[in-house]
């Protein structure tokens, strides 16, 4: 009996070991519910490198305990690009990873970031794993039994995974421009491995103004800041970001403020054929603010900002009174040189033309032109004064000057319009009977033998 016993208490004892095992692995497994989503190796201006993962389940939440993102690269060798902490809990739908060193990774536009290495264009494999587990893995290029390709550098395009496709063959293709899921307002995860914020010295700095399209040297290039705080800040640390290069700022700012960097030691693109985006950085390297200029900027005209629209977008416009280190000033014309005014239909700048009030009185019988400020003669009005026209001529009642008289070839007066038009009818008449008549002797004369034996005939 007590080896009954005995032989029932273990058989309890494994099933209830089995069963504690069961529900533990079905609390943290994060099969069917985890996704690689999107990976890109940095082969894209808009994208840059990231890999993005995804949770598909009705879970509010999961825990990430025993969980890391691994990379094989195409020489198999092995990279734990992430090892989440046993408190680590994913509550948002996506997580955003990026490579510390890229351009692209900035403070505030990931929730996580990994730096042991970059990824391959060539080829790869990134894996989930949870608890020495495969979770989920996606490959490319040149690594043993993947189907999908490897990247190409003209190409520029993100590998991304249908989820209504999951299983088939056409579950992964690659995407021009693809957007990661990203929302910096709310956390997509509860991690013990994130710092705690850092207190951002040049936050309340703003973009106010700037002028590319300089008029003879790149020295009149200018970025200018606005210091919207109540305190002032200390610039150094902080610094601007322009096509993936970093230029340092020093000095201080009261609140309300000004301050320029002029284009020293770089060069901004005058007129750019597509947008260009200029980035504040703060000294921990947290993104504070962001200009983009656009295709269309006009010589020595400077790009500005003036207040908010009603949704609170801030409003930008060019303006033609560019006002390094001061308030901005809205200009829509340019300044014309002196006795010239701008005409508004083409922006030119035209001779002034407007009636000039101290000019003395023009002399009697004339006037003064509104377009050239000039004297101009009156139209003067028919008179018996007026000096005889000659023979020939009669006076034009619209001028006032004198003007040849049309007369018929022979005729010593004036032709009237009845009379011009019977002779026009009687010379038209005898006209077509001269061309009859000439007709009728042409073929006469061509066929004079005939003609000739037709009247001997019947002689």
């Amino acid at each position: 009996m007590k080896k009954l016993r005995y032989g029932f208490d273990l058989v309890a004892m494994t099933l209830l070991v089995g069963l504690s095992t069961y529900v533990y692995a079905g609390e943290n497994s994060l099969s069917n519910k985890l996704y690689i989503a999107a990976v890109n190796p940095g082969y894209s201006s808009n994208t840059g490198e990231m890999i993005e993962i995804k949770n598909i389940s009705d879970d509010d939440s999961l825990s990430l305990a025993g969980t890391s993102l691994l990379y094989v690269d195409s020489n198999g060798v092995t990279y734990t690009l992430y090892e989440f902490d046993d408190g680590d809990e994913m509550i948002g739908e996506s997580l955003l990873f990026r490579y510390k060193k890229a351009p692209d990774a900035t403070e505030g536009t990931y929730d996580l970031v990994y730096s042991s290495r970059s990824l391959l264009q060539n080829g790869g494999v990134l894996k989930i794993i949870q608890n020495e587990s495969l979770v989920d893995q996606l490959c490319w290029g040149e690594v043993d039994d993947c189907a999908t390709p490897k990247f190409t550098s003209s190409g520029k395009k993100t590998l991304v995974r249908s989820f209504d496709k999951l299983g088939t063959d056409n579950e992964f293709s690659f995407a021009s421009d693809y957007v990661p899921t990203f929302d910096s307002e709310h956390k997509s995860i509860i991690s013990t491995n994130i710092p705690e914020e850092k207190f951002s010295q040049c936050k309340d700095l703003r973009f106010s103004e700037i002028l590319t399209y300089y008029e003879s040297s790149k020295s009149e290039q200018f970025i200018e800041l606005f210091n919207s705080g109540d305190e002032q800040i200390q610039l150094d640390g902080c610094s601007i970001k322009y096509k993936n290069k970093f230029y340092d700022l020093t000095g201080i700012v009261k609140a309300g403020e000004y301050f320029v960097r002029y284009a020293t030691d770089f060069s901004l693109t005058k007129n750019p054929t597509s947008e260009n985006r200029i980035d504040l950085i703060d000294a921990d390297g947290a993104l504070v603010d962001s200009l983009t200029y656009y295709n269309g900027q006009k010589k020595s005209v400077a790009y500005a900002q003036f207040g908010y629209d009603k949704s609170g977008k801030e409003q930008w416009m060019q303006t033609y009174k560019a006002t390094p280190g001061e308030e901005n000033v809205y200009q829509k014309w340019k300044t014309c040189p002196e006795g010239k005014a701008i005409n508004e239909e083409t922006g030119n700048c035209v001779k002034v033309t407007t009636n000039d009030t101290t000019l003395e009185a023009c002399p009697e019988g004339k006037y003064r032109n509104p377009l050239t400020n000039r004297c101009k003669s009156y139209a003067t009005e028919a008179s018996n004064e007026l000096k005889p026209c000659a023979d020939g001529y009669e006076r034009n009642p619209e001028t006032n000057r004198c003007r040849k008289i049309t007369t018929n070839t022979g005729a010593d007066y004036a032709l009237a319009q009845g009379a011009y038009e019977e002779k026009s009818n009687f010379v038209a008449i005898w006209a077509i009977v001269g061309v009859v008549t000439l007709g009728v002797g042409y073929i006469v004369f061509q066929y004079r033998q005939e003609i000739a034996k037709i009247f001997r005939k019947k002689q």
